[in-house]
């Protein structure tokens, strides 16, 4: 059928109206026909609402036949998402709307599907996963966290195996028995860095085997004679990313590791680490050394050079060459400008935990790359992490491009979409609403200074709560959320504070912030993946209202967070707060601009709504640099490829296999 023919004045009205606002084009014309899809999935519901839940596996078990007997998914499509749906609906409750019957075809469809907070992407995702099941070769989904993978896994759970379909949950703590046996599910959910970690471990596993340190028949016997060593994972056939632009681009910044056996020789690193963390006190900017905040690069003078000379050294640094020893106390100066514990990272049980600048999360198991964690380690006085070399590494880019196929889904991927097309090879497809988002925009306010930024925001969370009105307000990193819990308290004002250090609370915290006099602070993460519901009578007082506390490095986390209010439908509502000395300033203009810009935020009086506009520049700013550390990654993994390739090496391992 003709686009042209198409009757729009049949579609449901969210998706009518998305297309008028459309007009023509690429985007009109995939949602025509993904919409001409969606009756095919219609036309089979009276049948499947006859059958029997015995019969309705039966139905399941047909389809499984023909996928295996290699008829086209796409043409089992139809009856297959039915089949979904009528098992949604009979087994949770929960019928899968329009818009998210599309979303699924979108992400089969070698897709990524934005799809706004609280559109059900949790459900949508049953649709992908369970066709691309039918075929045995395995369907895995990736997400950003432990929880969040078993819960969706478990809340999904009854879909799956009620159309005769086993369900595995990868998490942490699993030995690789556990492991192997949730691989060899039907559907499995994970983490990206668990999923990454597994392919590393079997290709170091598998390289043992071939070079005979394991009794190869021995393990294939089973785990009682082989001790358990065998690889867990099957070939690479689908995953669906779960928030797909914090694991395909923000966490591609970050390779995962698998670390060498330390040597003798890195005690003396040690030394060198601790030494450079005790005396970079010493050296003062601009006269020792220069720092280029744009680049977080620091980089000795001749007189901070002389000096490093006339130090004191310990002896075993006697064997350093004085190169070497300049950059330990580059290092380390860069660590005391560029990483703040509370922001960047958390000190638990005597280790630098990473927290994620995009998520506001925990990342457990990774480590900054050029000795920045163990020169952190060294200024924190805890044991310094050798750093031993690399067995396996692998880049989340890497991982995820070896799938045969491959899909995602998110909130906020539409300002990435070039960047994913590229990539990976995915198009980012803009899903309706299920009902018109009615979300308002209230004005950005911009201060002079943060103390001023603080004091309205506590204002205006004053003014909220005296009606009852619930408040989400988001903040950048762990310290700062904790500075406005403090004038929150001072001012009275009953809160919650949702940040790393409380993440087993999250959820719960998160489902609570819609409630009749919330007030709910957090970091960046906003609870990604938990849905915030409206209280009774919190509609009549205008919903859910999200202050946005400063910009963060990626427009995509700001929208994000706005994301929290207005959904399904919902009232709601959110204000951008900004002032001239907020580091977004800094990191995306330079110095000598924010200096300027922080000299008159101390001079004026009021607000400076003029200057709004910079901060959107300084972002844009960031996001490019960020994007071009992306590219130059990329680049240079593959180089490295090549490379090992040629030498007769694992690209992934750090000897010949």
């Amino acid at each position: 059928m003709a686009i042209e023919a198409f009757d729009v004045s049949a579609l449901p009205e969210g998706i009518r109206a998305d297309l008028l606002r459309w007009g023509g084009g690429p985007t009109k014309r995939r949602i025509a026909k993904w919409t001409r899809m969606l009756r095919q999935v219609d036309a089979h519901e009276p049948r499947l609402l006859e059958l029997s839940d015995y019969e309705l596996r039966k139905a399941s078990l047909s389809l499984r036949y023909r996928a295996r007997s290699l008829e086209p998914l796409s043409r089992l499509l139809p009856e297959a998402y039915a089949l979904v749906r009528e098992a949604g609906r009979r087994f949770l409750g929960m019928r899968h709307f329009d818009v998210q019957i599309i979303g699924g075809i979108a992400i089969f469809e070698h897709s990524i599907a934005e799809m706004q907070t609280g559109e059900g992407k949790t459900l949508t995702a049953t649709l992908p996963m369970y066709l691309h099941a039918l075929t045995g070769k395995g369907a895995q989904l990736a997400t950003v966290n432990d929880y969040l993978a078993k819960r969706d896994a478990d809340l999904m759970r009854p879909i799956y195996e009620s159309l005769g379909l086993s369900v595995g949950v990868i998490q942490t703590q699993m030995t690789q028995p556990q492991r192997r046996k949730a691989y060899k599910c039907d559907v499995t959910y994970g983490t990206a860095k668990e999923f990454g970690f597994d392919f590393l471990r079997d290709r170091l596993l598998l390289r043992r085997q071939r070079e005979g340190e394991l009794d190869f028949l021995s393990g294939m016997l089973g785990d009682e004679a082989g001790g358990g060593e065998q690889a867990v994972q099957r070939q690479p056939y689908f995953a669906l990313v779960d928030e797909a632009d914090s694991i395909l681009i923000d966490e591609a910044r970050t390779p995962l590791i698998i670390s060498a056996l330390p040597t003798e020789e890195e005690k003396i690193e040690v030394e060198c680490y601790k030494w450079a963390a005790d005396v970079s006190e010493n050296f003062v900017q601009d006269d020792d050394y220069e720092y280029d905040h744009e680049k977080q690069k620091v980089e000795l003078t001749a007189d901070g050079r002389r000096k490093v000379r006339t130090l004191h050294k310990p002896e075993a640094m006697d064997a350093v060459g004085m190169y070497s020893i300049y950059e330990y106390i580059e290092r380390a100066v860069k660590v005391n400008h560029a990483f703040i514990r509370d922001r960047h990272y958390v000190i638990r049980d005597g280790e630098v935990v990473i927290v994620d600048e995009f998520t506001g999360r925990l990342a457990e198991g990774r480590k900054w790359r050029d000795g920045i964690t163990q020169a952190i380690e060294a200024r924190e006085d805890i044991e310094v992490t050798v750093n031993a070399g690399q067995a396996a590494r692998v880049t989340v880019q890497d991982y995820f491009k070896r799938y045969e196929v491959l899909g995602g889904m998110t909130g906020t991927a539409w300002s990435s979409s070039g960047e994913l097309k590229k990539i990976y090879g995915l198009r980012v497809v803009q899903i309706p609403t299920n009902r018109p988002e009615i979300r308002q925009r209230l004005p950005d306010a911009v201060y002079g200074n943060a103390d001023a930024k603080w004091t309205a925001i506590v204002d205006e969370v004053r003014a909220l709560h005296e009606v009852g009105r619930p408040v989400l307000i988001g903040t950048r990193s762990i310290d700062k959320s904790e500075e406005l819990s403090r004038r929150l308290v001072e001012s009275g004002i009953p809160h919650q504070v949702l940040n790393a250090h409380r993440v087993s609370e999250e959820a719960e915290i998160v489902a609570q912030a819609g409630q009749l006099n919330k007030v709910t602070v957090s970091t960046n993460m906003a609870g990604r993946g938990t849905d915030i519901k409206l209280g009774d009578d919190v509609g009549e007082l205008g919903g859910l209202h999200v202050i946005c506390t400063e910009m963060h490095d990626a427009s995509r986390v700001d929208r994000q967070l706005v994301g929290r209010c207005g959904r399904q439908g919902d009232p709601g509502s959110f204000r951008q707060y900004l002032s001239l000395d907020d580091d977004i300033l800094l990191a995306g203009l330079g110095r000598k601009k924010a200096e300027r810009l922080i000299a008159e935020g101390e001079n004026g009086q009021g607000e400076f709504r003029r200057r709004a506009g910079l901060f959107r520049r300084a972002q844009r700013r960031i996001e490019r640099r960020h994007f071009r550390d992306r590219k130059m990654l990329m680049y240079y993994e593959d180089e490295r490829k090549k490379m090992q390739l040629q030498m007769g090496q694992d690209p992934y391992l750090d000897t010949p296999s």
